[in-house]
């Protein structure tokens, strides 16, 4: 019953599909100058040739021909793009800074020309909005897993680069740290300038909604229980249970990664009487902070989704690189980023001999590590991790923290629930079993990045302490119980695990909730005071509770009734 395109019901009116109903609106406006505002990796092409074109303006322009030169804008940036193929620097520029002034004069003068003589103009693409005042602007926007699965096609280019085709991780890299954040830093700043969202997930079949009507969609979700559109992706060490588990894309050899709970990648699926359409998630995040985070967690860290649910199934696959993520002082040093990506893993399912790396062995020197680590890199001899890392065992329903600074990989036949912060690109392998990535490339490894952020004090002995099945119970009833389950006194998550067979009332805790049912068919999210519908999940689902929802109850549904089910949630603590 594990719904992989979950929609999210709005109550707003309007909205367009398909070109031709779009055109007739935009007729409609009688604008004179109308710019189409292109978040990057947007199809361009099919903007210009089954919305533009069809209009007959007197001028078109391509918003690319105002800025600096592919050779130009890569100089400007090489700072954040770094040479390594993974790693770079966040980018704190504006995408102003890369317009071209003496190109956009002689274009804003065909402009006013055009202009004079009583016809139309339209500018579209990336910065259409920085040329020419609009009388008519149209954003058309696109989710970040959607941007990465069109580089990986090899049929489209990083903004300004001409490189399609190229090694997708280091377009994903020139992405996360330079033009979506640039894009993202335009986009905020023309929230109140913006006359249509449009959608073009799928090719040729465009959504359109008025502005008015969209912010309107997004304070209704930032006040109700929702759910993201998970995405799936197979990986050299990936399994097959969440195949099975939850009947998707089982064409597919593996699937090693499920994230249905990074609004950051993933997308929504409003749905109206009239229109089904796919926004990003994070804009939610960038329009409602205070209401979907909290005013406290805004506060302390900005419009960033604090969260991340993900899944990794080695079930049937190998196991996952030995990795570290970095410490914050590191993270904020090299990287440009304020807060770094603690975690923890949640065990979901636990095959024959399921087990975790976590931590090194008792008495194990440091520099003798990374020694022995660094041969395996270069010789390509297998690293003798019996000698170094500690192994335990973990079954069903296990939680263990893993704060940065700890070695760790799950092992094969595990299904984890990871729970972490959400920068999600800092994980520095330092030892991947001998093995090829799917592209038939060598997986990156960052000994260079991970030996100064390996804490060797996090010994067995502190690891089975420290981070292992840490559980307190807090309150328990005749119905329900709840324990506390982590994370690690290092890290700002808190997580709690509820045992059910009747309603258990949920407090907040002045943080967005983020929660999975992890145990059992169906359950119920409902209101104290009715100010949302009830709302139904399944087994294996994650699901999102703004702050603003304050209480909430959650109870077995259909025919989980009378049987004990039970969540994880996570908050900002």
């Amino acid at each position: 019953m594990y719904d992989a395109f979950p929609k999210t019901r709005v109550k707003v009116q309007g909205g367009f599909n398909g070109y031709s109903a779009i055109q007739t609106e935009i007729r409609r406006t009688k604008s004179n100058v109308i710019a189409v505002e292109c978040y990057p990796a947007i199809n361009e092409e099919e903007i210009l040739e089954r919305l533009i074109a069809p209009l007959e303006p007197g001028l078109i322009i391509q918003a690319t021909e105002q800025f600096c030169t592919v050779e130009k804008v890569t100089t400007m940036i090489e700072e954040n793009l770094t040479e390594d193929r993974i790693f770079g620097v966040v980018s704190h520029h504006q995408l102003q800074d890369f317009i071209d002034g003496k190109q956009q004069e002689i274009l804003q003068q065909k402009i006013q020309t055009v202009l004079a003589s009583n016809q139309s103009v339209v500018v579209y693409g990336v910065g259409a909005s920085l040329l020419y005042p609009a009388d008519l602007l149209i954003y058309a926007d696109l989710s970040r897993w959607e941007i990465q699965k069109r580089y990986q096609s090899g049929t489209y280019s990083n903004w300004q680069a001409n490189n399609a085709g190229e090694d997708p991780l280091r377009m994903i890299k020139r992405g996360y740290f330079f033009e979506w954040r640039v894009a993202d830093r335009l986009k905020q700043q023309l929230f109140n300038s913006i006359d249509y969202f449009l959608d073009t997930h799928q090719a040729n079949q465009p959504v359109m909604l008025e502005a008015t009507a969209y912010f309107e969609a997004l304070e209704q979700i930032a006040r109700q229980p929702f759910r993201l559109v998970p995405f799936f992706d197979p990986g050299v060490w990936g399994g097959n249970w969440m195949q099975e588990t939850f009947e998707v894309e089982q064409y597919k050899d593996n699937l090693a990664w499920s994230f249905d709970g990074v609004p950051e990648e993933n997308s929504l699926l409003l749905a109206t009487n009239t229109i089904q359409m796919e926004i990003p998630a994070n804009n939610l995040v960038f329009y409602q902070p205070a209401a979907l985070l909290g005013e406290r967690v805004y506060d302390q860290l900005g419009k960033e989704f604090p969260i991340r649910f993900n899944y990794l199934d080695t079930v049937g696959g190998g196991n996952l690189s030995l990795q570290v993520h970095p410490l914050v002082e590191y993270v904020q040093k090299t990287f440009g980023m304020t807060y770094t990506q603690d975690e923890s893993y949640y065990i979901i399912e636990a095959k024959d001999q399921a087990s975790l790396y976590l931590g090194v062995k008792n008495g194990t020197n440091k520099k003798e590590l990374m020694k022995a680590l660094q041969h395996s890199a270069s010789s390509g001899e297998r690293f003798p991790d019996e000698q170094y890392i500690y192994q335990r065992p973990v079954k069903k329903h296990d939680h263990y923290s893993i704060p940065a600074g700890t070695i760790h990989s799950a092992g094969a036949n595990t299904v984890v629930l990871e729970i972490s912060a959400t920068p999600n690109r800092f994980t520095f392998k330092l030892w991947d079993w001998g093995r090829l990535g799917l592209d038939g490339l060598p997986r990156p490894v960052h000994l260079n990045h991970g030996e100064p952020n390996i804490v060797i004090s996090r010994d067995q002995d502190w690891v089975e302490q420290e981070l292992c099945n840490q559980m307190e119970l807090i309150a328990e009833y005749p119905e329900w119980q709840e324990e506390r389950t982590g994370l690690h006194k290092t890290e700002f998550i808190e997580t709690r695990r509820h045992t059910f067979t009747g309603k258990v009332l949920h407090q907040t805790h002045g943080s967005v909730n983020m929660l999975n049912l992890v145990e059992g068919e169906e359950a119920i999210i409902e209101s104290l005071d009715h100010s949302f519908d009830p709302f139904v999940v399944h087994y294996g689902e994650t699901f999102i509770i703004p702050e603003s929802v304050k209480q909430y109850t959650i109870q077995p549904y259909g025919r989980s009734i009378g049987k004990q089910l039970m969540t994880i949630k996570a908050f900002v603590r």
